[in-house]
């Protein structure tokens, strides 16, 4: 591991496993080779590249990402079987630093409705795999799933066998989002102090987002002593999706004085991994997605513009700049202020003719009440129109004359600015 300072907190990658695993997308080899090469540059620490029992393409792509990336833990999943864990090991064994995952339910539900076993048979099989697993790497995390509806005695008994067998981490998933975060850092925290051995593994969470809560739990846990996150690229994944890695990241960055917590991640990278995943998966961010939706750094109220446009901390608690955008954005509405509309003609370096600032300001006015955001040509041509100081020109009547109907404003708008 990079860094084994209490302080730090690992972030585990499983965008090309969970993410991918999200209904309607597929990734091929070469698409979850250039996301890869992509979370190398982000400096996660632990890339799960993939299940490899699932299908020959898989394993291949597993195999490449294993023999191509550095800097990074290699991991894949697997079942509680022999073959998943041959197939798992076959494909990242030449990765610097590999790790086998190993998956087995731990609650009731599961282990009766889904398996069909006991718990002593989950237990004893799970140790077995565990030993099997070691025999092969030195790295096995186990992750008792659905541990969020499992007994939490039954939960502590079973990570105590597993790292009893050899697992180097235990994941805690909260597999179906059920968990409430007091409840869930209450789980984590519980296991980390009762479980026998506790102190030889790491301690890792893997939350979804069913109620909307996979960051806020995993941010519980995390307060409880977990210091790994498996989480994915805009929180993709099954269902509603995985804890998002940019969400944690920056939470741990932002908050850093309150939490005393850090992560290696470059934060700089964080809009480009966004967009290469949105583009390969065919899945659009919502624009407002916390960090990178379009929306993150967008202002459109004149009120927060103004605010902004005076000290950006007025508004932002973070800056574009630290996840890789350039700017904030200033979106010019109806709902935009002066100062807004005089900051991004300067930005285009428009100068309006002497006399002319409240015929283009009433002209603009009048232009964002007929379409959802003014844009730069938009302006240019108001601007071109100032010195007319409240006439279009060419024996035109005033705008204000030709907006007596509001049913044909878009009309007039139009007529204004394009003739």
């Amino acid at each position: 591991m990079k860094d084994s300072s209490p302080d730090r907190v690992f972030i585990f990658d499983t965008t090309l496993r969970d993410g991918e695993q999200s209904p309607g997308f597929h990734l091929d080899a070469n698409s979850k080779l250039r996301i890869a090469r992509q979370l190398e540059k982000l400096g996660v620490d632990v890339i799960e590249a993939g299940f490899p029992i699932s299908s020959p393409g898989d394993f291949e792509a597993c195999r490449r990402i294993a023999r191509e990336i550095r800097g990074a833990t290699i991991t894949a999943l697997a079942r509680a079987v022999p073959e998943d864990i041959d197939a798992v090991w076959g494909s990242i064994k030449d990765a610097e630093d590999p790790q086998i995952h190993i998956v087995l339910s731990v609650s009731d539900v599961h282990i009766q409705r889904k398996l069909g076993m006991t718990r002593e048979q989950v237990l004893r099989r799970g140790a077995e795999m565990v030993a099997y697993a070691r025999s092969m790497c030195d790295k096995v995390e186990y992750s008792p799933e659905d541990a969020g509806r499992a007994d939490p005695a039954y939960l502590v008994e079973t990570v105590e066998t597993m790292i009893g067998a050899g697992a180097t981490v235990i994941n805690i998933p909260d597999t179906t989002g059920y968990c409430l975060p007091h409840e869930f850092g209450a789980l984590v925290g519980r296991v980390i102090k009762e479980a026998r051995g506790s102190d030889k593994a790491l301690f890792s969470v893997h939350c979804h987002n069913d109620l909307g809560l996979a960051v806020a739990n995993t941010l519980a846990a995390i307060e409880a002593g977990a210091r790994r996150v498996e989480c994915t690229i805009n929180g993709i994944g099954e269902r509603a999706g995985n804890t998002s890695l940019e969400e944690v990241v920056m939470l741990l960055k932002v908050r850093q004085s309150k939490l005393g917590l850090e992560c290696g991640v470059e934060t700089t990278q964080i809009t480009r991994a966004s967009r290469l995943v949105s583009e390969l998966t065919g899945t659009p961010v919502q624009p407002n997605k916390a960090v990178v939706g379009a929306n993150a750094f967008a202002h459109a109220s004149g009120i927060h513009q103004d605010g902004v446009l005076k000290d950006r901390l007025n508004y932002e608690i973070m800056k574009p700049e630290d996840v890789g955008l350039s700017d904030s954005r200033i979106v010019l509405t109806a709902r935009s202020g002066r100062h807004a509309f005089h900051h991004r003609l300067d930005r285009l370096g428009v100068k309006l003719a002497e006399g002319g600032d409240d015929a283009a300001w009433q002209r603009f006015l009048q232009l964002a009440d007929t379409k959802k955001e003014v844009t730069d040509e938009d302006l240019r041509k108001i601007a071109a129109m100032s010195e007319t100081n409240g006439h279009v020109g060419n024996g035109h009547p005033p705008v204000t004359d030709q907006l007596h109907d509001h049913n044909h404003v878009a009309d007039a708008m139009r007529h204004l600015i394009f003739g």
